[in-house]
């Protein structure tokens, strides 16, 4: 685990960090949803017609905050091994927002040599607002929040998702089916509740008691990873080592929980990219 420390700068974005992604999200929201989309095409032309100017609208706010800060491709993540970095998703859950269900959210992330060090997450349709920077701890609404305290796996309710554009993607497509019929005796619940980085800032304030994924998913995984080490949620790949963008797996949970978990886990032949 790399060292780190506390920096007031990081926990002084956050607010304008916030701001930036209610703004966006506020004007996502109130757009009507696109119209049912019948082939793939027609799907990402409706999507990007909300998508990029929400995306432009954060960029604008959040260049402001920190000028030498680079900007990530979403889908394509790749930081920069040195300096600064924004990984936004204007529209966080872009599946269940055209689907016009409500689990999707705004998510904006400065990661600094390769680490996130200060993470927003907004959900328009409930209201709420997870907020962290590094050695500050994590807050919703303003108020720290806490993981589970569930000491064992047939008590918890645990969240995954498939990997991220599983063509392509034959390994971890095959691990996900393997730790899933590992997981599923062994727990009381396994759900997919929508955005990848709001499942795992709930594993960080206790409403699920852990979440894992296998793949490469940088840009969902940033802003979640900060949120739950903050909170005090171990958060490794499923070999456990620190877990850091490159990664080809993740995993959050509670200390009580981390060990079992990770010892139904199928590992990766490769851990990184």
């Amino acid at each position: 685990m790399p060292e780190t420390s506390a920096h007031p700068a990081h926990l002084a974005l956050l607010a304008p960090m916030a701001y930036a992604a209610e703004e966006a999200g506020a004007w996502v929201h109130a757009r009507p949803r696109p119209e049912a989309a019948g082939t793939m095409d027609e799907l990402r032309t409706a999507f990007a017609a909300v998508d990029d100017p929400a995306t432009d609208l954060l960029r604008g706010r959040l260049s402001a905050l920190r000028p030498d800060a680079v900007w990530a491709e979403e889908l394509d993540t790749v930081l920069p091994a040195e300096g600064a970095a924004w990984v936004v998703d204007a529209v966080d859950g872009a599946v269940q927002y055209l689907q016009g269900l409500t689990s999707w959210c705004v998510s904006v992330t400065l990661v600094e040599d390769g680490e996130p060090v200060a993470a927003v997450l907004h959900s328009p349709v409930l209201g709420e607002t997870y907020t962290a920077a590094l050695g500050h701890g994590t807050r919703r609404d303003g108020l720290l929040v806490s993981p589970s305290r569930k000491r064992a796996l047939e008590a918890a309710v645990l969240a995954h998702t498939h990997p991220p554009f599983p063509d392509g993607r034959s390994e971890a497509v095959e691990l996900a089916g393997r730790s899933l019929a590992a997981v599923l005796p062994a727990v009381a619940a396994v759900r997919n509740l929508g955005p990848t980085s709001w499942q795992i800032a709930d594993v960080a304030a206790g409403r699920l008691d852990a979440f894992w994924e296998y793949g490469r998913d940088d840009s969902n995984l940033l802003a979640g990873a900060l949120l739950a080490r903050e909170a005090g949620v171990e958060v490794t790949d499923p070999s456990g080592a620190y877990w850091r963008a490159g990664a080809t797996g993740f995993v959050a949970a509670p200390a009580a929980l981390h060990e079992p978990l990770l010892a139904l886990l199928p590992r990766p032949v490769r851990t990184g990219s």
